[in-house]
């Protein structure tokens, strides 16, 4: 209790750092919800989007927040159908072993926008002939408007709505979810005003006696849905949000500890060693140096196409002779001549447990501000990888739907939720490891450290 005390006595000092932490918290506590909530399979199933998987989410829907920023009361996606309470059903024998049905689905309209796509999803019961069923709509005026007329359904049918050119045509070509719901067409699109109340969605249909309709439901896709909003392939994007946390913290932690405890070893080993050892790992070092990493990568990307672990495996291995192994040099050379080493060569050390019971630990503390300083920039460099169309194509990750974005023209479309949310993310991680790095150099440099 009084060490816990004593430390967070210590953080007030600190504040950056308690900061930093509570970020970098925040992010390793939604990563382990993730993959709890949305395990692998299922994250990679959604991002892929097989037919059937999000057709009754809408199109480039605006998160709901978004709402919350507006005096209007934008439309979500609603879906009256068939078991709603309310329904009407006729049935009418007409001979030869056929019969008339009618059914009404009514609901209320209160949004001051309108729909973004109306689909009608139908699902029958039938051995042979396919029903013929037409589709009429009823305003809360009474005006009663032909949706489509004779169409044969199948087993499993939808009407898409919105694309019925004869239904445009009649609304004076303007788009059909627009026109069904609008006061007056008269008016430019731009002064076009909802009406509210309530109104009717009619089937009518000829169909034989042991034929009958198993469910009908409208879909009215809104223009606000889900805290992240969806993309151009109607995929929620909370799911790639969500799974980008412990991608990136994956992938940051593990190039982080693979290089620098590497580049830290290798260099401890080389000074103990000195001579040709020294030689070659410096010779290798100043040649790495030289190397631009981030095309390499982008080349080997380009054509194998490799996943998450292959890509984590090469950055490791082209940073494990970087700048710090220079600087970690320098420290064991002043480190090499202390006197407490030279008493362990007299009793008699080998030079690996000299290097692995007193060089290493002696330096060790000024890994971690260092460890903690480059998780930001792997975490970069993966997301640059997927900006670029050729990080791993399976995964859910922020650099994935910037590139999704980017390949869509959000920014030119005005979709900027869709850019905005995985850019303040990879913001907000980068800049709590900042903190908490620079804080830790502060704390274990002394040449950094305040009274």
């Amino acid at each position: 209790m009084r060490q816990l005390t004593a430390t967070l006595r210590n953080l007030r000092k600190y504040p950056a750092l308690a900061a930093g932490l509570v970020i970098v918290i925040i992010f390793v506590v939604v990563s382990l919800y993730t993959v709890i909530a949305i395990p692998y399979s299922e994250a990679v199933r959604l991002w892929r989007a097989a037919p059937g998987v999000w057709d009754d989410h809408p199109v480039n829907a605006r998160p709901v927040w978004f709402d919350w920023f507006t005096s209007d009361k934008l439309p979500r996606t609603f879906v009256p159908s068939l078991q709603d309470a309310g329904v009407e059903i006729t049935e009418e024998l007409i001979g030869d072993g056929m019969k008339r049905v009618e059914v009404v689905i009514p609901f209320e309209y209160d949004y001051d926008g309108f729909p973004r796509e109306l689909q009608l999803w139908t699902k029958w019961n039938f051995e042979t002939t396919r029903p013929v069923i037409s589709v009429y709509w009823r305003k809360p005026d009474g005006e009663l408007i032909t949706v489509a007329e004779n169409v044969r359904a199948r087993r499993a049918h939808i009407l898409y709505i919105s694309q019925e050119a004869d239904l445009r045509a009649r609304l004076l070509r303007f788009a059909p979810e627009v026109g069904l719901f609008a006061q007056d067409l008269s008016v430019p699109r731009a002064e076009m005003q909802p009406m509210h109340g309530s109104y009717e969605l009619i089937l009518q249909g000829e169909i034989r006696e042991e034929d009958e309709l198993l469910d009908a439901e409208l879909y009215a896709f809104g223009q606000v849905h889900g805290w992240a909003g969806t993309d151009s392939r109607r995929r929620d994007l909370m799911v790639p949000l969500l799974w980008g946390a412990p991608i990136a913290l994956m992938f940051g932690i593990l190039a982080a500890v693979g290089a620098q405890v590497s580049t830290f070893v290798l260099a401890g080993i080389s000074t103990w060693f000195g001579g040709k050892t020294e030689k070659i790992m410096q010779w290798i070092t100043q040649v790495n140096l030289v190397i631009p990493v981030l095309p390499i990568l982008i080349m080997i990307s380009h054509f194998y196409q490799p996943r998450i672990w292959t890509i984590l495996g090469l950055v490791i291995a082209l940073n494990v002779f970087s700048a710090g192994m220079i600087t970690y040099r320098s420290m064991f050379l002043q480190l090499k001549e202390a006197p407490f080493i030279e008493a362990a060569q007299a009793y008699g050390a080998s030079g690996f447990r000299i290097i692995f019971r007193y060089l290493l630990p002696r330096i060790a503390p000024t890994l971690l501000p260092q460890f903690v300083l480059v998780i930001p920039g792997f975490v970069f460099l993966e997301a640059t990888l997927a900006v670029l169309n050729l990080g791993d194509p399976w995964l859910p990750t922020w650099g994935k739907v910037l590139n999704d974005a980017y390949g869509a023209g959000a920014l030119y479309v005005g979709h900027y939720y869709w850019i905005i949310l995985p850019s303040i993310l990879l913001m907000m991680i980068g800049f709590g490891f900042s903190l908490v790095g620079y804080s830790l150099d502060r704390i274990f440099n002394p040449k950094l450290r305040t009274q």
